[in-house]
């Protein structure tokens, strides 16, 4: 048996967040073309700038901030000492962070990669990570159990908003479902008999073909990339996702951050986006 988690199940702290705040998910994504943008150039320094500035105008008031790792990364032990920073001051916030590493690998290695995000003593823990499945969904089990253990969450990538992902995710599996079924329905096993629901989402974006994917027994959160700079519209959530829209995340990054940085104007667009989104689930 494992150890009794030190906080609310992930699903269930995720439930709460998205009643009091909304849906929305908005990623920190420090993008050379958006710091040039904000007029900050690219250094530590810049980074920190943009970073906290998303940190000060959202974190407050999103369910769930996703810090895009790879952006921190490339500044090396300086930029992750800014991530570090961006994660601990959200989660003061009242934010959940979902940070976006998509990890993937096996046995020990998995299991290490899973302790840098998901255990308690680490320096960059977060609430949730996305992983890759590419492996096989049975190289996840150090993440998914080690989540569940501590009351945080995964995102598995399942059916992704890039066109390169579509011949893979679309390939017939082993199972005779589609790579991407495959993906949703080891993760529904996974969340199996847990309420309000499992710790276990999948990233479906909100660019695919409506009816693809089959989310009825997923019983967890699925966060749903795409709108805005990748094509996909709010309205377009109800046709992709259907009775799974409640437990759908859509997720933005340029449309709210272009709007910087002025700490108002990314307050206002996200009010705007987040009626938007409210609007259509209410409908």
């Amino acid at each position: 048996m494992p150890d009794a988690p030190l906080r609310a199940g992930f699903g269930a702290r995720l439930a709460d967040a998205v009643s009091r705040r909304g849906p929305l998910c908005v990623g920190i994504d420090p993008h050379p073309s958006l710091l040039h943008a904000w007029q900050l150039g690219e250094s530590p320094q810049a980074l920190e700038r943009f970073a906290m500035t998303v940190v000060e105008a959202l974190a407050d008031r999103v369910a769930l901030l996703k810090p895009q790792s790879a952006f921190f990364e490339a500044y090396g032990s300086a930029g992750i000492a800014v991530l570090e920073k961006v994660i601990a001051e959200s989660q003061q916030a009242g934010a959940l962070v979902l940070l976006d590493v998509k990890r993937g690998d096996i046995g020990s290695t998995m299991t290490a990669y899973a302790m840098a995000y998901l255990d308690e003593r680490a320096p960059l823990a977060v609430d949730a990570i996305t992983v890759s499945p590419y492996l096989g969904y049975g190289s996840l089990a150090p993440a998914i159990g080690l989540a569940e253990q501590n009351g945080r969450g995964v995102f598995v990538l399942a059916r992704t908003s890039n066109p390169e992902g579509v011949g893979l995710q679309q390939s017939v599996h082993g199972s005779g479902d589609t790579v991407g079924q495959y993906i949703v329905d080891s993760a529904a096993e996974s969340n199996l008999g847990k309420e309000p629901m499992g710790h276990v989402g999948v990233v479906a974006g909100a660019t695919i073909p409506a009816g693809e994917l089959d989310f009825s027994d997923l019983n967890g959160p699925i966060l749903a990339p795409g709108l805005g700079a990748q094509g996909a519209t709010v309205r377009d959530l109800k046709a992709v996702f259907g009775r799974a829209l409640p437990h759908v995340l859509p997720t933005t990054s340029r449309d709210v951050l272009r709007h910087g940085p002025e700490v108002k104007s990314l307050r206002d667009t996200h009010t705007r986006l987040a009626d938007d989104i409210n609007h259509q689930l209410n409908d």
